[in-house]
């Protein structure tokens, strides 16, 4: 599960003395997802709420899965490497294919995607953002990511 698997990242940077991202408040997600559903007229996942409820995103091994903007949190934890969700999925939609997405992270040569058409989860290739492989739901496409990064 997704959450065992952060929990080995945690333990492999804690050894390093270098630490995860805290959890996000709920006054935080609120305004997030206000400000989400203001800007590109959709609601965010409930398990991306709870995902960011339990980490703030993260930055592992060359995965980046997004968490809550400094422009919302105010930058409280300055000590922490935060890749904002609305700032990024701003610069995806600079290309007009890809407003078709909701972009959740980026590995070396993957987008971590839902397919808001079809309303499943997928993984595209980077470069030509042809779609890999779908997924069965968020979970399971955070859980893929994180466990690659692992290896």
């Amino acid at each position: 599960m997704w959450t065992d698997t952060i929990e080995e990242i945690k333990a492999r940077r804690a050894k390093r003395d270098r630490f995860l991202n805290s959890s996000c408040s709920t006054t935080h997600l609120e305004r997030f997802q206000e400000e989400v559903t203001k800007l590109f007229n959709y609601k965010l996942p409930k398990e991306y709420i709870e995902f960011l409820s339990y980490i703030n995103g993260i930055e592992y091994n060359g995965l980046v899965l997004y968490g809550v903007d400094g422009k919302i949190t105010n930058d409280e934890n300055t000590n922490q490497e935060v890749t904002g969700y609305i700032e990024t999925n701003e610069i995806w939609y600079e290309n007009e294919h890809q407003k078709a997405y909701m972009f959740f992270g980026d590995g070396n040569i993957s987008w971590y995607c839902y397919d808001i058409k079809r309303d499943i989860y997928v993984e595209l290739d980077k470069p030509s953002g042809s779609q890999v492989q779908e997924f069965q739901g968020f979970y399971h496409m955070i859980d893929y990511a994180l466990s690659n990064s692992l290896i």
